[in-house]
C-alpha cells in the first residue's frame, strides 16, 4: 500500500511500513542466498561478501542501472528517492530487482539535508537504524582512521623525546616526521566547524606532540574511499598500508605502513567489507555500503555491493553522489575502471525546480520558503534551464551509456512543464518519463520502469573518457572541457609543480583522477548556474591519497568539515521514552 506523504512525515511512513521488512528467510528466497551467507544484525543483517561472491562467481550479471542527476539546488533533487522509486517501480513490473545506496552521514542527518533515506513512498527502511549508525561501518572507519592519528602523534612524541639508540631499543626507526607537513587529521561524523583547525599536545612532554591539527567529517576519510573501491578484504588490507599520513623532513611520504598501524586499522574495519541489507517500503532488498561526500571520497555505493547485487538481482540499481558532472564522471572513469563492470543505463534525475534555477530563477536557500517562480508555471524560465539537462545528457552519451531522464515530479509542477522537459530530453536523444514515486511509490514509477527496461535491451558501446596512460594534466583538461564545458585549465604554480612530479614518477601511473570541485555548478564557482560559457577551470593544488590511489586536482576551496546551520534537524529529533521509537527524522 502507499501512504499519503502530504499528510504523514517520512519517519511516520517508515514506521508504518516496518512490517514490510523482509525476514531472513524472505531475503534468502528473494536473493538466492544460503543460510550461512546472512550475518544476523537485528533488523539489518549483513551479507557475507566473500562467501556469496565465491559461490556465484560464474553466474551471469544482471542489468546494471546507475542513478545520477542534473546540477542540483542546495536542497537536492532526489537521487536517493529516485533510486528507491525505480526499485519499487521495477518490483511492480514483477522483475527481480534490488540496489545499493550509500550510508548517510551523521553530519547531514543532524543538520539540514536529512537522512538520505529517500522520501514519501520511495523510502528505505528501517529508517531509524539506517539514519543512526546502521551496523557501525562509519564508527569503524572513525576508529581505524583516528588510530592512525594516535600512532602518528605518539610516534612524533617519542621521536622528540628519545635518541636514535633509545628508539632502536624499542624496535623503532626514526621516521623524522615534519610537523609542518602533516597530511592527515582526525575525523568525526558530525558537521563541527569548530574543529576545522585545532592545536593538540598541550601540556608536558608526556602529553603528546604539540602541533596544529584538524578534523574532517568521517565520511570524507580516505578509508571511506577505500571501502568504496576495494574489491575484497585483501585489496583493502593492501591499500591501508599506503595511506599517506604526512611527510618527513626530506619531503618523502610517511605512511600507515611506516607507522605499523595498517594491520590494526584493517582489524577495526574487517566487518565493514560486508554490506548491510535494508529494504524499500515496498519490500525490495537494498544493500547499504560506503558513504557520501563525493568531493574527495568517491561518493559511490561500493564496488562490493554492486558485484553482489549484479549476481543476486536481474536488475541492480546503484547510486552516484552529486550531479552527473561529478557523480557520473567518477562512476564512469573511476569506479567502472576499477570494478570492470559496465552499466546498461544511467538515470538522470531532473526537477522542474532545479531547471528553473538554471534558467535564471532566484537563489534557493535551505530553510527558507521557495520564491514564487518555483511554485508557479513559468515555461520560459524552465526551457532556458533545460540547457543544463541537455549538457549532461550529452556528457553521459559520450560514455556509450543510454540516458533515461527521470522527471521527479513535485506537486507544484504543471502538466505543461512536465511535457516541456520530456520533449527537450527526447530531442537530445534520451528517453524520458515523469515519475511520481514520492507520492505513489512503485505505482508512480511504472513509466520510468518501462523506459529503463526498454533502454536495457540495447547494446552499450561503453568507453572511458580517457586512457589510463594519459598524463594527469591532459586528463584534467579533457574532463574540464568535455564534461564541465570549460575553455581550458589554468594551473597554479604549486599545482603544476606537483602534477609534473606525478607525471614523471611511474609509481603514480595507475592512480585515478578524482576531481574536486563544487557540486552546485558545472564550473568551480557555485553561483554560476545553467551551462556557464567563456571560463577556465583553475586548479590550485593536487592532493594525494596513496591508499585509495587517487590524485585529487582541486578546483577552488573545499572544506572536509561542513558546518552546522542555525536551525539544524537535531532540534526536532526525539525519542518516545515509553516505546523507544525515534521521531523527527524528516
Amino acid at each position: 500500500m502507499a501512504w499519503d506523504p502530504t499528510v504523514l512525515k517520512d519517519w511516520q511512513i517508515a514506521e508504518a511500513a516496518e512490517g514490510n521488512i523482509p525476514t531472513t528467510a524472505q531475503y534468502q528466497e528473494m536473493m538466492g542466498l544460503q543460510k550461512d551467507e546472512i550475518i544476523p544484525y537485528g533488523k539489518t543483517p549483513k551479507i557475507d561478501f566473500l562467501k556469496v561472491i565465491d559461490r556465484l562467481k560464474d553466474k551471469p550479471d544482471g542489468k546494471y542501472i546507475e542513478v545520477t542527476a542534473i546540477t542540483p539546488t542546495p536542497l537536492g533533487e532526489g537521487k536517493s528517492t529516485t533510486s528507491i522509486g525505480i526499485m519499487e517501480g521495477l518490483g511492480k513490473r514483477g522483475v527481480n530487482v534490488g540496489g545499493a545506496l550509500r550510508q548517510p552521514s551523521g553530519g547531514p542527518t543532524m543538520n539540514v539535508k536529512g537522512t538520505a533515506a529517500g522520501g514519501g513512498n520511495a523510502l528505505l527502511i528501517p529508517m531509524t537504524e539506517f539514519s543512526l549508525g546502521l551496523t557501525g561501518d562509519i564508527n569503524d572507519i572513525m576508529n581505524a582512521h583516528n588510530l592512525a592519528m594516535v600512532a602518528l602523534n605518539a610516534r612524533m612524541q617519542h621521536e622528540a623525546n628519545y635518541t636514535d639508540a633509545e628508539l632502536e631499543k624499542r624496535g623503532l626507526k626514526r621516521l623524522d616526521i615534519d610537523p609542518k607537513n602533516i597530511e592527515m587529521g582526525w575525523v568525526l561524523d558530525f558537521a563541527a566547524q569548530g574543529l576545522r583547525n585545532i592545536l593538540i599536545g598541550l601540556g608536558g612532554k608526556k602529553d603528546g606532540f604539540m602541533m596544529h591539527s584538524k578534523f574532517g567529517i568521517a565520511v570524507g576519510s580516505e578509508l571511506m574511499a577505500i571501502l568504496a573501491v576495494a574489491r575484497d578484504l585483501a585489496d583493502m588490507r593492501e591499500r591501508f598500508k599506503h595511506i599517506v599520513v604526512g611527510y618527513n623532513r626530506q619531503g618523502n611520504p610517511v605512511t600507515t605502513g611506516d607507522l605499523e598501524v595498517d594491520g590494526a586499522m584493517t582489524a577495526w574495519m574487517r566487518n565493514t567489507i560486508n554490506p548491510t541489507l535494508c529494504a524499500t517500503v515496498e519490500g525490495q532488498p537494498c544493500f547499504v555500503h560506503a558513504g557520501p561526500f563525493a568531493n574527495i571520497a568517491i561518493g559511490q555505493s561500493s564496488i562490493i555491493a554492486d558485484r553482489i547485487g549484479l549476481k543476486c538481482f536481474d536488475y541492480h540499481v546503484t547510486e552516484s553522489g552529486f550531479a552527473a558532472d561529478i557523480g557520473f564522471e567518477k562512476f564512469w572513469n573511476v569506479k567502472c575502471r576499477l570494478s570492470g563492470l559496465k552499466p546498461n543505463v544511467s538515470i538522470l534525475v531532473a526537477t522542474v525546480r532545479a531547471l528553473k534555477m538554471h534558467g535564471g530563477g532566484p537563489t534557493v536557500v535551505p530553510g527558507r520558503p521557495l520564491p514564487d517562480e518555483y511554485t508557479r508555471e513559468n515555461l520560459g524560465l524552465l526551457e532556458k534551464g533545460c540547457e543544463n539537462m541537455v549538457h549532461l545528457i550529452n556528457m553521459i552519451k559520450k560514455s556509450g551509456v543510454k540516458p533515461v531522464v527521470c522527471i521527479n515530479a513535485f506537486y507544484t509542477d504543471t502538466p505543461a512543464e512536465h511535457a516541456l522537459v520530456k520533449r527537450i530530453a527526447e530531442q537530445a536523444g534520451a528517453r524520458a518519463a515523469v515519475s511520481e514515486h514520492w507520492l505513489k511509490g512503485g505505482d508512480g514509477a511504472l513509466d520510468l520502469a518501462d523506459a529503463v527496461m526498454d533502454a536495457c535491451k540495447e547494446e552499450v558501446d561503453f568507453q572511458y573518457l580517457y586512457p589510463l596512460e594519459m598524463p594527469l594534466r591532459q586528463r584534467v583538461e579533457r574532463i574540464a572541457t568535455e564534461v564541465y564545458g570549460a575553455d581550458g585549465v589554468d594551473w597554479a604554480p604549486l599545482a603544476e609543480e606537483k602534477a609534473k612530479k606525478f607525471e614523471s614518477d611511474p609509481k603514480y601511473a595507475d592512480y585515478c583522477t578524482m576531481m574536486v570541485k563544487s557540486h552546485l555548478s558545472l564550473s568551480h564557482e557555485p553561483t554560476w548556474k545553467g551551462v556557464p560559457k567563456g571560463w577556465r577551470l583553475p586548479i590550485r593544488d593536487v592532493l594525494v591519497y596513496g591508499g585509495a590511489k587517487f590524485l585529487c586536482p582541486m578546483a577552488g576551496a573545499i572544506s572536509l568539515m561542513p558546518g552546522t546551520s542555525s536551525d539544524p534537524a537535531y532540534r526536532r529529533i526525539d525519542v518516545d521514552v515509553k516505546t523507544g521509537k525515534v521521531s523527527g527524522l524528516f
